[in-house]
């Protein structure tokens, strides 16, 4: 697979148009942070965003360290002096930014070096992501804020490849959580069931400038009874043999495709608020999860608007659940705020308490040890007032 090196969005997503299966990064350092998980990576394209003295640290450093990934370079010019730097530091090819098949043909001779260098084998290793379903059965507490600021986190400028999954089919607000504006929806699938492969549904995909891929949700409700459960499990199979982590943000209910999207969860994101009817929905929902032997030992409980202030306590909401609680995210207007500027709050205010807690949900996910950054950490602002058919598995 190829990884595209550019301090700008708008070239990464016109450098991945021409290379498919291509991961994009803003920088070296999330360059190296993605090649330290993903062994097969066979070359890595600088863009021409990046300064030259850029990316011929870059060709230098890999020439040591991974001498079988070939170094391309993207330039606008390519002149006397370009190619000369370039052949000095180890650089296999050097494309003009509009050649699109001269690209081509160096990813290609890098894939066929990649393959020469490791015995014919397979560049592209064959491994299946980790599913992450955020799920409440009560709407208005948070769940959608909470999906698309986790995978944010998951994905980390790009360490990581995520798709985030909007499936509230009826009423999804991913896209607009993040001021996207999809072309393409889970609505075009519809009737593909027999004929889903990666091609396909990466056709679907909108791209974020964090890295972070959405399969975005019908732009209008009356498409939810056309998305089968055939069709949403297909689909997230496919996404996870691509991705590292696929985000689903399900809708607030025991539907027929929140109850496929949970069937496939390798992890489950409970979402409660502190008050008595969303914590009564929740405890029904758990026994339901238990008696669809659902996510057993891979469940984790985020309390949103975290605010003892209400009345009850983190304390009382273990008991009531019979849960501990893996995060709690503090109330504060913040969030919302951030929401509203189009800037989730882990991109938006990376030091806020709020961003520091979806991380550490995100490294735990990973299976990481969470490092706190070097940053003050801002107080956050109190809101004022109140926050306020069963499924038979496949074997």
């Amino acid at each position: 697979m190829t990884v595209i090196v550019d301090k700008d969005p708008a070239v990464i997503e016109r450098l991945s148009t021409a290379l498919p299966r291509a991961h994009g990064v803003d920088s070296a350092e999330t360059m190296h942070a993605w090649l330290g998980r993903h062994t097969g990576e066979y070359a890595v394209v600088c863009g021409p965003s990046l300064a030259l003295a850029d990316a011929i640290d870059i060709a230098e450093g890999m020439r040591y360290t991974r001498p079988s990934t070939s170094v391309i370079l993207v330039r606008e010019e390519v002149d006397a002096e370009v190619l000369y730097k370039a052949m000095q530091s180890g650089a296999r090819d050097v494309v003009q930014t509009d050649d699109a098949s001269g690209l081509l043909a160096a990813i290609g001779r890098a894939e066929q070096y990649w393959k020469a260098l490791h015995g014919g084998q397979q560049a592209n290793i064959v491994r299946d992501g980790t599913v992450v379903t955020v799920f409440s059965p009560k709407g208005g507490v948070g769940k959608t804020t909470t999906s698309v600021n986790l995978a944010l986190a998951l994905a980390d400028g790009g360490t990581r490849k995520v798709c985030l999954v909007d499936l509230d089919l009826a009423f999804g607000d991913v896209a607009i959580t993040m001021q996207l504006f999809p072309h393409h929806t889970i609505e075009e699938a519809i009737g593909g069931e027999d004929s889903i492969d990666f091609a396909m549904v990466e056709s679907l995909l909108t791209r974020h400038e964090q890295s972070l891929m959405v399969l975005a949700a019908p732009s209008l409700p009356d498409a939810r009874d056309r998305v089968t459960a055939t069709l949403v499990a297909r689909m997230m199979r496919t996404l996870k043999r691509e991705f590292d982590y696929v985000v689903v943000d399900t809708s607030p209910s025991f539907d027929e495709q929140t109850l496929q999207a949970l069937d496939e969860t390798d992890e489950c994101v409970i979402v409660a608020t502190l008050d008595v009817p969303t914590l009564k929905n929740v405890k029904v929902a758990l026994e339901t999860l238990d008696l669809l032997n659902i996510a057993q030992g891979s469940r984790h409980l985020l309390l949103n608007r975290a605010d003892d202030a209400v009345g009850l306590d983190s304390t009382k909401v273990e008991a009531i659940l019979g849960m501990p609680i893996t995060t709690l995210i503090p109330s504060s207007i913040d969030v919302a705020a951030a929401t509203n500027a189009g800037k989730p709050i882990v991109i938006g205010a990376p030091s806020h308490p709020a961003s520091i807690e979806f991380r550490k949900l995100a490294a735990k996910l990973a299976g990481e040890e969470h490092a706190e950054r070097n940053e003050e950490v801002a107080p956050a602002k109190q809101e004022s007032g109140k926050s306020g058919a069963l499924w038979r598995r496949k074997k």
